[in-house]
């Protein structure tokens, strides 16, 4: 197998291209960037920075990877972008490399979908199997976890965490932490019901569905308190594991400040 570059893209000599790589017209590759096998570059795609990019992703037109993250603190340190395996990221999404503030990364998994116009902001973290519609705007530093969904024109906030298996409806302001498993609405986004489309998608069981339902009924309509819940469904036996991890992640979001666990409250 052997690389195909158009005579029209830019390619620096210094870029390491693996195998079966398609870099298409008027694509620019940067000195920095590494390209696993397989992966596609349509046409117009730019790479830029510390960019390390994994097999058989696709890349469409307009697509920025690795720019300078938009914060008026960095200071063109050699932070990075990291992407994983057989992703597609649609036409002009851009995806910012990291400040020095965490762990000088940003990371995308594999097998996601980032469709047209998203922006993947400094430091984010997005898991494997995320699907981010249209026009999406994650901020810095959100985390993304595996297998969460979000609709088109979400507005994302720093810090935010997306647990895994949920779903974020269109035009949702989210300002809070996103428990797992659940179905987030509204301006701002609020828990409206348990994800069950996903969840059956994925195969989880008919108890750990009901067991969900039960946990997100007593936290989010009967209000009866996390610690009160929990006892409810240890009687009931519905305290599984998926269970549990929604209680986990509820109660680190309320000890985080405004709703989200990675901020947490300073000490009086």
């Amino acid at each position: 197998m052997t690389m195909r570059i158009s005579d029209k893209a830019h390619v620096d000599r210094r870029a390491e291209l693996d195998d079966d790589v398609e870099i298409g017209p008027f694509c620019v590759v940067g000195p920095e960037v590494t390209i696993g096998r397989g992966t596609r570059l349509l046409n117009h795609v730019t790479l830029t920075g510390w960019v390390t990019i994994g097999e058989f992703n696709q890349f469409y037109p307009g697509a920025v990877i690795g720019a300078e993250p938009q914060d008026l603190s960095y200071r063109g340190s050699r932070t990075r972008v990291l992407i994983g395996d057989r992703n597609v990221i649609r036409e002009c999404v851009t995806v910012n490399r990291a400040t020095e503030k965490e762990e000088g990364i940003t990371v995308i998994g594999s097998r996601c979908l980032l469709m047209a116009c998203c922006h993947v902001a400094h430091d984010c973290h997005i898991g494997d199997g995320v699907v981010i519609a249209n026009g999406t705007l994650l901020a810095g530093h959100v985390r993304i976890h595996h297998h969460a969904a979000l609709s088109g024109s979400v507005g994302v906030h720093h810090f935010t965490t997306v647990g895994s298996y949920s779903f974020v409806g269109g035009m949702t302001r989210v300002l809070h932490d996103v428990p797992p498993y659940m179905l987030v609405d509204g301006n701002p986004g609020r828990p409206r019901c348990v994800n069950v489309v996903a969840l059956k998608r994925h195969h989880f069981s008919h108890e750990s569905i009901q067991a969900l339902n039960e946990a997100y009924r007593l936290v989010y309509r009967a209000k009866v308190g996390l610690d009160h819940a929990r006892e409810i469904l240890r009687n009931d036996e519905k305290l599984l594991p998926p269970v549990n991890h929604f209680l986990n992640f509820v109660q680190e979001q309320q000890e985080g400040r405004h709703g989200r666990a990675r901020q947490r409250r300073r000490a009086a």
